[in-house]
């Protein structure tokens, strides 16, 4: 067992130093996110406020990723990754700078996330890739539990440390905290890291940027379990972001909530996928990776909506996100490994790319849809309803029940929407 870990530590000594020091500018980056929407909504008090941040970090995602992909595969990886990572640090020492001035808006995050959002977009199938080539293929389900790990590890630590140093130190030592993780990814990529090229690139290199955006989507079309399989995700992202719109203001604002249980939530929830790693990591590999996916996506969305919508105390709250959250690293880490040995590994960044606009297209529309629906509708409508009302009985009354109603909607069409593609033949042809 010793030698085995030796040897799997050697085969994988180049990705670890990478997935580490990464994981560690990851939670920099998280606690900074995490304090800013804080921040945004106790300025405006407003749930469309808050997605609109995250609206601006994923538009640009969604509308240029397709042609990135086309970029990656021709540029060099490392050198994509270094310059991405410095441009977002770049914007981290503007929001230090306007915040420590006093000139902070919420206009300026807006603006900040979009191109925070611009320079993801190249540096995703880049990273993506990347992974690829310093990953042997059968440490492919060991590398994606890894990562979901690392993950999961971020959302645990991260509510927990952002809500301390806001409280103890406040926003501008959160964000000299992401700064310092930031430069110890950027000297331990740059000096310690090696990615070797892809082969067979001489096709890529002699497309141009159109041609390339198009070969990444035709392979999609000639692969239709693939495609399907994408395009089911993009369904579920729709109602997870939905989800993640409704969250912060259902707990900040409902009795019993305020900053500290919705830190505990996220603590939980990271610690749930933190469970669910391990458990990937250890597993081997399934005889249905189909099956898989499908199974745990229905669970997930069959949970934590529906004890979120009746739930009224940080127990029950934290309950729905252990139910909600511990078999997604698992599904995860199938989905990863069908990507990374069905598709070409000269075709990934080209075909992550068309996969990153048509499975995340949806997470803009799902905030912009969560933040309206909560401010302009089911709020309201609860607002409307008298104290001995059959609605305030169940979800009760003041701000946050709204939310707690849209939890329910959302609960029925999350799960709903698993059924179809449940049954999507294309998908299951996967697994031959």
């Amino acid at each position: 067992m010793i030698k085995n870990l030796k040897t799997n530590i050697k085969e994988l000594h180049t990705f670890l130093i990478l997935w580490i020091t990464q994981s560690f500018s990851s939670l920099g980056s998280a606690m900074t996110n995490f304090a800013l929407v804080v921040w945004s909504y106790q300025q405006q008090g407003s749930a469309l406020t808050t997605s609109l941040l995250a609206i601006c970090s994923y538009a640009p995602y969604v509308l240029l990723s397709i042609f990135a992909g086309a970029l990656s595969d021709r540029w060099n990886k490392k050198a994509t990754m270094l310059v991405s990572d410095s441009f977002a640090a770049v914007c981290t020492v503007s929001v230090f700078i306007l915040l420590t001035t006093g000139k902070l808006q919420i206009w300026h995050l807006y603006l900040i996330n979009t191109l925070n959002g611009l320079m993801n977009t190249i540096q995703q199938p880049a990273s993506d890739v990347s992974i690829s080539l310093l990953a042997p293929k059968k440490h492919y389900q060991k590398v994606s539990g890894m990562r979901s790990l690392s993950n999961s590890l971020v959302t645990v630590l991260t509510p927990v440390l952002a809500t301390s140093m806001l409280s103890f130190a406040g926003l501008r030592f959160v964000i000299l905290f992401d700064l310092i993780t930031f430069t110890t990814a950027f000297i331990s990529l740059l000096c310690f890291v090696k990615i070797p090229q892809a082969t067979e690139q001489s096709s890529a290199v002699k497309e141009t940027v159109l041609q390339s955006a198009k070969s990444g989507l035709q392979y999609l079309k000639n692969n239709r379990g693939i495609l399907d399989l994408i395009l089911f995700l993009a369904v579920i992202n729709f109602t997870a972001s939905i989800f993640s719109a409704a969250l912060p203001p259902m707990i900040l604002s409902r009795r019993g909530g305020g900053e500290l249980v919705l830190g505990m939530v996220n603590t939980v929830t990271g610690i749930a996928t933190m469970f669910g790693s391990i458990l990937v990591s250890v597993l081997p590999p399934p005889k249905s990776r189909v099956r898989v996916i499908c199974n745990c996506l229905l669970f997930s969305m069959s949970t934590e909506n529906f004890i979120l919508a009746f739930g009224r105390s940080a127990p029950v709250w934290c309950l729905g996100a252990i139910l909600g959250w511990v078999f997604i690293p698992v599904m995860n880490a199938n989905m990863d490994v069908l990507f990374r040995t069905k598709i070409p590994i000269e075709m990934q960044g080209r075909v992550y790319s068309a996969r990153n606009t048509l499975q995340f297209f949806t997470i803009p529309l799902g905030y912009l849809c969560g933040g309206i629906l909560v401010d302009r509708v089911f709020e309201p409508f609860m607002a409307r309803q008298s104290m001995n009302s059959l609605w305030a009985a169940i979800f009760g009354t003041g701000k946050g029940s709204g939310a707690a109603l849209l939890f329910l909607v959302i609960g029925i069409l999350g799960a709903l929407s698993c059924l179809p593609f449940r049954a999507d033949k294309n998908i299951w042809k996967l697994e031959e």
